[in-house]
């Protein structure tokens, strides 16, 4: 810029008419204006150098971030600057501004189990520049440090910390592995001088085919169950059939020995069964002919004596021996 100024200046004092048939008087008017000229062409390239020079020698550096100083003639220099007004030597250095705030990066990758399952896992980071390393993270990886190191360390710890455990025990232990890949990640970036605030697991699928055989495992332990249920239900119906039967046969011993004892016995169960089928008669709209004796409604008959008579005798169902 002060170059520009003074080629102006010197272009203005060219122009102007230089002394000659017009007498001593008028070129001494013409020497003067070259010279002041080229006094105000030498003041503002001395302004111009002064602004240059105290607008280039500070910079700031915002919250949150540090800064580094690259020297034209030494190279970096090992001094980390802080955060505020910072002064520097302009043009001969240049300030590189790091970001210092904990950031996030995503990963996902598809890797193999322990029983050779495919899974596709994701991964987050949150990470950040160790402050007192950044001079050797600009020599060494620049200001993209973390896209050139963080994922080929995650997709690698990924892949050798889920190989350790099978398909149902990365569900089941899910936080045991976040923690394994964790330490795996955070001992490998401290080589790189990147700290690890946190690792966490956020996505974890299994293929197509796993995940059939898990339902359908599912589904066969479901069936297994039913049949166990099932199984069950049918012993304990079988013991119901069996304690009925045998309180069917003990009813039955009882009666036959009520009958021997009290053959009344069978004239009251004979007026329990009439009283019935009188009231299934009574309530019918329809009209029946029927024998009074085949209906049990003959109380008053002989149908009684003949079946004492039947008890007691030689022939009857009951033979006293």
């Amino acid at each position: 810029m002060a170059q520009k100024f003074k080629d102006a200046f010197q272009k203005m004092a060219q122009n102007l008419p230089k002394g000659g048939g017009g007498g001593g008087e008028g070129g001494g008017r013409g020497a003067g204006a070259a010279k002041a000229a080229g006094r105000a062409a030498s003041a503002l390239m001395v302004a111009g150098g002064m602004g240059y020079g105290a607008y280039n020698s500070v910079f700031t550096v915002e919250g949150g971030h540090r800064a580094v100083v690259f020297n034209r003639v030494v190279g970096m220099k090992d001094t980390v600057y802080g955060e505020g007004l910072n002064f520097n030597i302009p043009w001969f250095e240049r300030p590189v501004i790091y970001d210092i705030r904990t950031r996030p990066v995503n990963l996902q990758t598809l890797t193999g189990s322990k029983d050779l399952q495919m899974v596709t896992i994701g991964v987050r980071v949150l990470h950040r520049p160790d402050p007192n390393q950044l001079v050797w993270l600009y020599r060494h990886l620049g200001l993209n440090y973390d896209e050139r190191i963080l994922p080929s360390l995650m997709n690698e710890c990924a892949k050798a910390c889920v190989a350790r455990y099978n398909a149902n025990e990365l569900l089941t232990k899910r936080e045991e592995v976040s923690a394994s890949i964790s330490r795996e990640l955070s001992a490998r970036a401290r080589g790189f001088n990147i700290v690890l605030e946190d690792v966490a697991i956020t996505h974890l699928a299994f293929s197509p085919e796993y995940a059939k055989a898990v339902e359908a495992k599912q589904v066969a332990q479901q069936d297994a169950a039913r049949a166990k249920y099932i199984v069950m239900g049918a012993i304990q119906e079988k013991k119901t059939i069996i304690t009925k039967a045998r309180g069917e046969a003990e009813s039955t011993e009882l009666i036959g020995n009520a009958v021997k004892r009290n053959p009344g016995f069978m004239k009251l169960r004979r007026i329990d069964a009439a009283k019935d089928i009188a009231d299934i008669v009574a309530g019918s709209g329809n009209k029946i002919y029927l024998n009074a004796d085949s209906l049990l409604l003959n109380l008053l008959g002989d149908a009684d004596d003949k079946f004492e008579k039947s008890v007691h005798g030689d022939r009857g169902w009951f033979r006293n021996k």
